[in-house]
């Protein structure tokens, strides 16, 4: 008889099985609005927990330099043909950890220590391996910055093809992990071609979006994407690279052997699983739904008095400037914490404050989609917000939200039972 996870865990570790009905319980009673998580199936949680996690599996099907990977390459070689049908891509690399490695392995293929690439800056809305001096990407290669417009927020192409035709990249990065507007990756690839650029696109955010059909795909313009698979995805924690043929031997080469051991071959299952749930109709339907609940959180918000950074959002997230409301986006995620809302911190273009303390809030819906709220329900978690942030150091209100959190997650519970 095969024992439930939990049950196993507490007869051999009841001190972690604590921590996991703790987090349990935390996820289900609390509201969960981080951009960059979701609440990933039973399915992909069960694969993850299989006897392929024994497996030590270097190389790629085929070509491994163990024994006894017949059955396992047929695990990869699923996960592997049903993203590239997903994006409709020509290869994909589905061993990356995370996006970062995901990023760097494309990087190692494609650009040589110092050259020069354009990326997103950090605190306009980029990642910090588009370039951040206190990455990899910016210590070993020649990144140049571009960002919003002062005024609208969004990005002009006209200004990055001047940056572009100035500083001449050997490649650009476009994609970013803060940024709520539809990205125009036809206007990246024309600015790529005229100054004789790879198009790098990252698109960790929105690859549920883009499989969903909510957001333009980057795939026919870009030369390679890279994307994690547990954010909009909604699948394990890891990362993957789609890419053109012509670049992928040299992806594959770089991933392994050049930066990564052995593949986490019960991982690669569960993104297998995660890349089947994508395909269905269903997701269609859900990620439609991510993108409504954002714009409707959004509109609530600024109801409440909040500033929308650009306006409004066009995808899963949203910035909220918090300077009308006189508090830090350190204070405000502390007190929501509190008060049984998860989110986070995060800079605003042209932020006067550190990436320590920030003026803004990033949310995202993707999470609450999932488990079933609506549009109905982000009106009700925008007042809550608003409650708290207003009184901040007021532990009754906190008390007062928590509850009121708790009961409308017992309505929609993402792990009933």
């Amino acid at each position: 008889m095969v024992m439930d996870p939990f049950e196993t865990v507490s007869a051999v570790d009841p001190e972690l099985a604590d921590v996991l009905a703790r987090e349990l319980t935390r996820q289900n009673t609390t509201i969960q609005l981080i951009a960059s998580e979701n609440f990933t199936s039973p399915a992909v949680m069960a694969a993850q927990g299989t006897v392929l996690t024994n497996k030590y599996s270097e190389g790629y099907p085929g070509k491994r330099y163990y024994g006894g990977n017949s059955v396992v390459d047929d695990a990869e070689e699923l996960a592997r043909q049903r993203v590239c049908a997903l994006f409709g891509a020509d290869h994909a690399n589905v061993q990356p950890h995370s996006g970062a490695n995901a990023n760097m392995g494309v990087y190692l293929a494609l650009l040589e220590p110092g050259d020069k690439v354009m990326g997103m800056r950090l605190d306009q809305g980029g990642h910090l391996t588009h370039g951040s001096p206190v990455n990899f990407s910016g210590r070993l290669y020649d990144f140049v910055a571009y960002g919003v417009d002062e005024d609208t927020e969004v990005l002009d192409y006209d200004v990055i093809a001047q940056l572009a035709r100035a500083e001449r990249p050997k490649a650009i990065i476009a994609g970013a992990t803060a940024y709520p507007r539809t990205i125009d990756f036809p206007a990246f690839r024309r600015i790529a071609d005229e100054v004789g650029a790879l198009l790098i696109v990252d698109a960790a955010h929105i690859a549920g979006l883009i499989a969903g059909g909510s957001h333009p795909s980057p795939v026919p313009y870009a030369d390679v994407v890279t994307f994690t698979t547990h954010k909009t995805l909604r699948g394990p924690r890891g990362g993957a690279i789609l890419c053109r043929e012509q670049y992928a031997k040299a992806i594959d080469k770089a991933v392994f052997p050049g930066m990564q051991g052995g593949p986490l071959m019960h991982v690669i299952a569960a993104k297998a699983v995660c890349f089947h749930e994508a395909a269905q109709p269903a997701f269609a339907a859900y990620t439609d739904g991510i993108v409504r609940n954002a714009r409707a959180l959004a509109a609530a918000l600024a109801d409440e008095g909040f500033r929308i950074v650009s306006g409004g959002t066009d995808n899963h997230l949203m910035l909220v400037d918090l300077r009308p409301f006189d508090v830090t986006g350190k204070v405000a995620q502390e007190a929501l914490d509190r008060a049984g809302i998860t989110l986070n911190k995060n800079t605003i273009p042209n932020d006067p404050e550190s990436p320590f303390v920030t003026s803004g809030l990033r949310i995202g819906t993707a999470a609450v989609t999932t488990a079933g709220m609506g549009e109905g329900e982000m009106a009700g978690i925008a007042s809550l917000i608003a409650r708290v942030l207003r009184a901040t150091s007021d532990e009754q209100v906190a008390a007062e939200v928590r509850e009121a959190a708790a009961q409308l997650c017992s309505k929609f519970v993402p792990y009933p039972g």
